[in-house]
C-alpha cells in the first residue's frame, strides 16, 4: 500500500492566504487541513508541514512547542508584527501572498519529499552598462554574511572587470569556473563551497583572469545546484547580454533583479534586457537607483516596464568613492543600499537564529 501523503496544517481565518496555500499544497502533492485559529499541540506536532497565516501568528510561540518546518505566509509585506513573531516562532521561511507563490510551491514539494528546501537564488543583472548591477549584487552577499547566513556570490559576468575588485579582495584565491570538474562530478557540495575565496564572510566563486570570454555552461547547473544545497543564500552577478550561462543562471534563480538608472534612455535599453530575461520565466522585478536628474518616478519607470517594484536606491553620496578604494559596498550596513538590501533577504532569504545559525 503507497505511504499516504504528507500532510500540511495551515492556520489561517484569511481566505486570501488560507485558498492559495491549499492549491499549492494540492499542486505539491500533499493533503492539507485549514484550522482558522491556533491548534492543539498535538495537531501542530503531527503535521509534516505548517503554513501559519499573519492573522493568526502573534502568541504562537508562547503556546506551542519549537518544531521544524514552519513557513509564515503574510498578506502584507511590511507587517513588522508578524515578521516579528514569525522569527519568535522559529519560522524556517516567510513568504508574501500574492507575489511568492512560486517560492512556497518549492518549499511545500522540498517538504514533500523530505528534501531541505535549496538556498534562495538571487540574480542581479543591469538594465545599462553601470546600471549599479554589481554593487547591489556584493552588497546583498555582503549582508546576508552580516546576518551569519552562509552566503556564496556567483560572477556570471566575464567581461565585468572581476567582481573581487568590486570587493577589494583582488589578491583573493579560491577555485574560478574554469577550475571546477569537468560537468560538475566528483567535487561534494561542502567540498566546493570550502575551497571558494572568502572576502568578508561572503564565499566568491569568481571569473577567470585570463580573458576568458565566457563562463563554461556545462558547470553552470551543477554548480549552482552544489552552493545552493550547502549555503543559505546565493547571490549572482549577471552581464545584459546573457549568453548560455547567464540563461542557466536564470532559469534556477528564485528572483532576478533589474537594476535601472531612474532616466529615459535608461529605462528604454532596460526594456530590452527586461524582455531577455523574461524568456526564462524566472520572476523579474526592478529596482530603480537614483539619482533622478528629469526627476523620474521609480513607480513610472516600473510601470512602463511593465514590472513589480522591489524597492528605489536614493543617490548615496560618496559610495562610488569607496568602491574605488576597495572597499565593499554596504560594508557599513548603513544607508539606502543597505537597508534595501536588508528588506529584501527579510522576504527572500531562510530566517536564522543569530546566534544559533
Amino acid at each position: 500500500m503507497p505511504a499516504p501523503p504528507s500532510h500540511v496544517l495551515v492556520v489561517t481565518g484569511d481566505p486570501s492566504l488560507g485558498d492559495p496555500v491549499r492549491r499549492l499544497a494540492e499542486a505539491a502533492g500533499l493533503s492539507s487541513t485549514v484550522v482558522p485559529a491556533a491548534p492543539s499541540p498535538g495537531e501542530w506536532l503531527a503535521a509534516d508541514l505548517v503554513v501559519v497565516g499573519s492573522d493568526c501568528v502573534a502568541g504562537l510561540a508562547d503556546r506551542l512547542p519549537r518544531r521544524r518546518g514552519v513557513v509564515v505566509a503574510l498578506a502584507e509585506e511590511r507587517d513588522t508584527a508578524a515578521w516579528s513573531a514569525a522569527v519568535a516562532l522559529g519560522a524556517e521561511s516567510v513568504v508574501v501572498l500574492p507575489g511568492e507563490e512560486a517560492h512556497l510551491l518549492g518549499l511545500l514539494t522540498a517538504g514533500a519529499t523530505g528534501a531541505s528546501p535549496p538556498a534562495p537564488l538571487v540574480a542581479v543583472v543591469g538594465g545599462r552598462g553601470g546600471a549599479g548591477a554589481t554593487t547591489l549584487a556584493c552588497a546583498l552577499a555582503g549582508a546576508g554574511a552580516r546576518r551569519r547566513l552562509r552566503t556564496v556570490l556567483v560572477d556570471a559576468d566575464p567581461l565585468g572587470g572581476g567582481i573581487e575588485l568590486a570587493l577589494g579582495a583582488e589578491g583573493s584565491t579560491g577555485l574560478r569556473w574554469s577550475e571546477l570538474p569537468a560537468g560538475g562530478a566528483g567535487l561534494p557540495p561542502s567540498a566546493l563551497t570550502r575551497r571558494l575565496a572568502v572576502v568578508d564572510g561572503v564565499h566568491v566563486l569568481a571569473c577567470e583572469r585570463d580573458g576568458s570570454l565566457e563562463v563554461p555552461a556545462q558547470a553552470v547547473a551543477p554548480a549552482l545546484a552544489a552552493v545552493r544545497s550547502d549555503a543559505d543564500l546565493v547571490v549572482a552577478d549577471l552581464p545584459r547580454h546573457l549568453g548560455a550561462a547567464g540563461r542557466l543562471v536564470l532559469e534556477a534563480a528564485t528572483l532576478a533583479l533589474l537594476v535601472v538608472p531612474a532616466e529615459l534612455r535608461a529605462a528604454a535599453a532596460a526594456a530590452q534586457v527586461a524582455a531577455l530575461v523574461r524568456s526564462t520565466a524566472v520572476e523579474l522585478q526592478v529596482v530603480v537607483r537614483g539619482p533622478a536628474p528629469g526627476g523620474l518616478d521609480a513607480e513610472l519607470v516600473a510601470g512602463a516596464l511593465g514590472l513589480p517594484l522591489s524597492g528605489e536606491l536614493r543617490a548615496e553620496p560618496g559610495i562610488e568613492v569607496s568602491f574605488e578604494r576597495g572597499v565593499p559596498p554596504g560594508r557599513g550596513g548603513r544607508g539606502p543600499l543597505a537597508a534595501y538590501c536588508a528588506r529584501l533577504l527579510d522576504r527572500v532569504a531562510p530566517l536564522v537564529d543569530p546566534v544559533a545559525g
